[in-house]
């Protein structure tokens, strides 16, 4: 078997049309949608919907996080539209339409924290699994899927003015994680909380790791333990026991799947 597995696509349409090619399956670890383009401010749906400038200065402030600052300039720019939850909708589903349209038969599929899942099931063809929360069998192994960002412990979710992330509290990303058992190869968004695979070098900081991971991993000893999420971490690759531990790559930046073979 071979399987490509990709993560945090961010909008290139082009490079996933061509993520499965010479696989026997596609694995997609989330974060499909463009919210905010950090390279390009007038790309992605910020840029699009509000202007480069508001884009920059949003960017800026969730760099400095400042998440006080940030929710209050969001609030005042994203009033100054309207409906801005229906703009945002309608924007990520056209950006859902081309992205599934372009997905390789057979899909597994989990969503990151800035993806919309309950517009999933609208465009997501019958090839393409929707397995978060679940254990699939492909090609004999048993894959455990986890989308998703948790919440710190005891930290509400609230939603901003125009978009709300998946986010999930604490307590339920653990027990769908403990939920698992006999797993060969565990799949999240977010990584296990492992340093090296959950510092960015680039923001310097750390960034979410998922809880039940790293115990998961210590007590079914998977073959391999992949992530996203993270778009340059301290380290890519991590070996804890038997368990290979990837990041997969920042696939908007650099379109190249991850290759798992067995």
């Amino acid at each position: 078997m071979r399987v490509h597995v990709v993560s945090d696509v961010h909008g290139n349409v082009e490079g996933l049309a061509r993520a499965g090619d010479g696989a026997d399956a596609l694995v997609v670890l989330g974060d499909l949608v463009d919210f905010i383009d950090y390279g390009d401010p007038a790309g992605g749906i910020v840029g699009t919907v509000l202007g480069a400038q508001v884009s920059t200065r949003l960017a800026e402030l969730r760099r400095t996080g400042d998440r006080n600052a940030l929710r209050a300039y969001a609030t005042t720019a994203w009033a100054a539209v309207g409906d801005p939850r229906a703009l945002v909708e309608e924007a990520i589903s056209e950006q859902y339409a081309r992205m599934f349209a372009v997905l390789s038969a057979p899909t597994w599929a989990i969503p990151g924290n800035v993806d919309v899942p309950h517009l999933w099931p609208t465009h997501a063809g019958p090839e393409v699994a929707l397995v978060d929360g679940r254990v699939a069998e492909i090609g004999g192994l048993r894959f455990g899927f986890v989308g998703g960002a948790p919440l710190p412990p005891g930290v509400p979710l609230r939603g901003g003015p125009a978009w709300r992330p998946n986010l999930v509290s604490w307590e339920d990303y653990e027990a769908v994680v403990d939920g698992f058992s006999g797993v060969d190869v565990l799949c999240s968004h977010v990584p296990p909380a492992i340093p090296e695979l959950a510092y960015d070098v680039v923001t310097r900081g750390p960034e979410a790791a998922g809880p039940g991971l790293v115990e998961l991993i210590d007590r079914d000893r998977p073959r391999a333990a992949l992530s996203g999420h993270v778009h340059q971490p301290l380290s890519r690759r991590v070996r804890r026991g038997r368990t290979e531990c990837v990041n997969v790559g920042y696939f908007r930046r650099d379109p190249v799947p991850y290759v798992l073979r067995w």
